[in-house]
């Protein structure tokens, strides 16, 4: 069973020691994401906007698409934005979307709203 860490430049690098992604056999395991550039925070239709493009991103690198996603897990600051952060994810995943679960906990890193981490497989 092989291993194969995952990077892309066009996301987050990761500010801890974790990887973007690893990828064992043909199942991608995507750490949570968050918006990081300044701009893209406070605005929470922007923030999960972000989020889903760098997912995106690294879903690439690894060869994936949003397609391929299996499973998500949405973690909101506050659980009021859940229907504004449905709409920008259901954009992404305009048929047969993954399954999923969303959240309101009471902290994200760097005090983000929203953070989302996916689980693709090869198809």
């Amino acid at each position: 069973m092989a291993k194969e860490i995952i990077f892309s430049e066009k996301a987050p690098a990761p500010i801890g020691p974790y990887s973007q992604a690893v990828k064992v056999n043909n199942t991608l395991y995507v750490s949570g994401q968050i918006a990081f550039e300044a701009s893209q925070l406070g605005n929470i239709k922007v923030e999960a906007g972000a989020v889903m493009e760098n997912i995106g991103h690294i879903l690439k690198a690894a060869g994936l698409g949003y397609e391929n996603v299996v499973k998500s897990n949405i973690y909101l600051k506050d659980m009021n934005d859940f229907t504004i952060v449905n709409e920008v994810y259901g954009q992404f995943f305009t048929s047969e979307p993954p399954a999923r679960e969303t959240v309101q906990v009471a902290r994200l890193p760097k005090d983000v709203n929203v953070e989302i981490s996916v689980i693709a497989v090869e198809l």
